[in-house]
């Protein structure tokens, strides 16, 4: 071969390989999004909101699998904002997880650009204001990762894709309802229930045809029970994890949860009640929509379909039913149930147990006698440049003491590629609901009383569910199992926000002493700074 038959050669060689490069890359998806203040009337009395884009709720953000999102939100509200991708693991990238504790907060009439990627992921997902109690005034909206066109899922794709945001809601401001926190008392009882931001929608869909509802618990406090008249519920979908499909007349979807049910259309063509409302509660809050048949001439009629009367030891017998669809694909082409989660030893035990104390007079939360409260300096801030003063690692125990109940900064110590059993012991007679950011975990066990060593002898050690919330019941406890391959500083707290609020959360810094791109990326360019940070330049 001459000399100029190879150069073409080796030229035709390099742009195959830089086209193939380029067309590998995973595709980029850029969003504007501006938070500001409006009014709306969820509950039939005009109030302010918080709405994204001029929407209540806010758009909603649909992705697929490994998609980068480039997200620029700007913050037209009187007090600093963050969001945060409920569920979401921000592989390597606990910068963008928009928590205090690893973000500045956005000041007003400022503007920050979001870059994470839904790796390995699909699923029903959700986003909201983690700053102040934003949430309770809205910016939260639906976040769905559909599976890549190459990958196949484990049902038939339906006629329609309906996303469901339900969730308990109050009429009085988000910063009255921060005002009454602040000032030692509990929050009260919520004013009603809204689904999609409203007390009333319509669902429409063909007779004979199957749909999908993806339905999340966007509320602040309350377990929703979830059902539709005169229709089973098959569910397929939990937090990204394919699931046994069983079918349900009614599923209790606890605070921060979300799933994935097809409900086929196979009664008489009429309208039908979708039902919402509160479990665990003396007094019982109720919102109906309508799934409407195309072909119907009939409104919705006949009574409201009752919730199930036995109440957490009938809910805590539904979650026990949800199993991990182990010849299922995921995001990839290979069986979910490929990891042995069963077969690997714990490196330790973490036991958390959450309380109601009072601390210096006043209503607080706490997780093993400490009651979290937010540094001026974002902890991932602190770490990054050595910021002393900000955290110590030795600030809460990883079990009960008999101490008394304080505030502190607490961040439990860890370490990259640790295999964690993590038990939340509750001790109180209310409904808890726990999530982990960064992160999904199989939930391997539930049960009553006091956990125990001997209570692993229980455990679901073949298909538990992996899922990023899980509940736990009053008087009982919950165990996870979780593996420690995502490096950051990632907030494990209540997802019932006004606990969080006072203090039911802790850090999980996942550490590695090498400084490594393969297990972390490094500050982004434009992260904001502030408190004992805010002087600093980037490096």
């Amino acid at each position: 071969m001459g000399k100029l038959a190879l150069f073409h050669l080796l030229c035709g060689i390099l742009i195959f390989w830089a086209v193939s490069v380029v067309k590998a890359e995973d595709p980029y998806k850029y969003f504007t999004w501006t938070a500001t203040y409006g009014m709306a009337s969820p509950l039939g009395t005009p109030q302010q909101v918080i709405l994204i884009n001029g929407q209540f709720p806010g758009p909603r953000l649909d992705l697929v699998t490994n998609d980068n999102i480039v997200l620029n939100l700007i913050n037209k509200l009187d007090e600093p904002l963050l969001l945060t991708w409920n569920g979401i693991k921000q592989r390597k990238n606990s910068w963008q997880d928009g928590v205090l504790g690893t973000n500045c907060p956005i000041p007003p009439n400022r503007n920050y650009i979001y870059k994470f990627q839904p790796k390995d992921q699909i699923g029903s997902y959700t986003y909201f204001p983690s700053t102040q109690l934003h949430r309770a005034a809205g910016g939260f909206g639906v976040l769905n990762v559909y599976a890549r066109s190459v990958i196949p899922v484990p049902y038939a794709k339906p006629a329609g894709d309906f996303s469901l945001l339900i969730g308990d809601w109050y009429k009085t401001s988000h910063k009255v309802l921060r005002q009454i926190l602040d000032s030692g008392k509990s929050l009260p009882f919520p004013d009603g229930l809204l689904i999609n931001g409203q007390k009333q929608s319509t669902f429409t869909g063909d007779q004979g045809k199957t749909y999908m509802f993806r339905i999340s618990n966007v509320g602040l406090k309350t377990t929703i029970n979830f059902r539709i008249q005169g229709h089973k519920m098959k569910l397929v979908e939990v937090e990204g994890s394919h699931v046994i499909q069983n079918l349900y007349d009614s599923f209790d979807v606890h605070v921060g949860q979300s799933l994935s049910i097809l409900v086929t259309l196979d009664q008489s063509p009429k309208d039908y009640y979708i039902v919402a409302s509160t479990r665990f509660t003396t007094t019982v809050l109720t919102s109906t929509s309508v799934l409407h048949y195309t072909n119907s001439q009939t409104p919705v009629s006949g009574p409201v379909p009752a919730a199930p009367v036995n109440q957490f030891q009938w809910s805590l017998m539904q979650a026990r039913t949800i199993r991990w669809n182990l010849t299922s694909n995921a995001a990839r082409p290979n069986p979910q149930g490929s990891f042995h989660y069963g077969k690997i030893t714990p490196s330790r035990t973490i036991l958390l147990a959450n309380s109601a104390p009072l601390i210096n007079g006043k209503q607080r939360y706490a997780v093993n006698g400490i009651s979290y409260i937010n540094p001026d300096t974002p902890l991932k801030l602190a770490d990054h440049f050595n910021i002393p003063g900000v955290f110590t690692l030795d600030s809460i125990r990883s079990a009960p003491t008999a101490d008394s109940p304080h505030l502190a900064t607490a961040v439990l110590p860890s370490s990259l590629h640790e295999f964690l059993e993590i038990v939340f012991q509750n001790n109180e007679d209310t409904m808890q609901s726990w999530h982990l950011d960064g992160y999904d975990f199989w939930v391997v066990g539930f049960g009553s009383g006091t956990w125990t060593q001997a209570s692993r002898k229980g455990y679901n050690l073949v298909d538990a569910l992996t899922r990023h919330t899980t509940q736990v019941y009053p008087k009982s406890w919950t165990a996870i199992y979780v593996s420690l391959d995502n490096q950051g500083m990632w907030n494990l707290r209540s997802a019932m926000w006004d606990r969080q609020y006072l203090g039911q959360q802790v850090y999980l810094r996942v550490y590695n002493p090498t400084a490594s791109l393969a297990n972390e990326y490094d500050i982004p360019t434009n992260a904001l700074l502030c408190g004992k940070a805010a002087a600093l330049r980037h490096p």
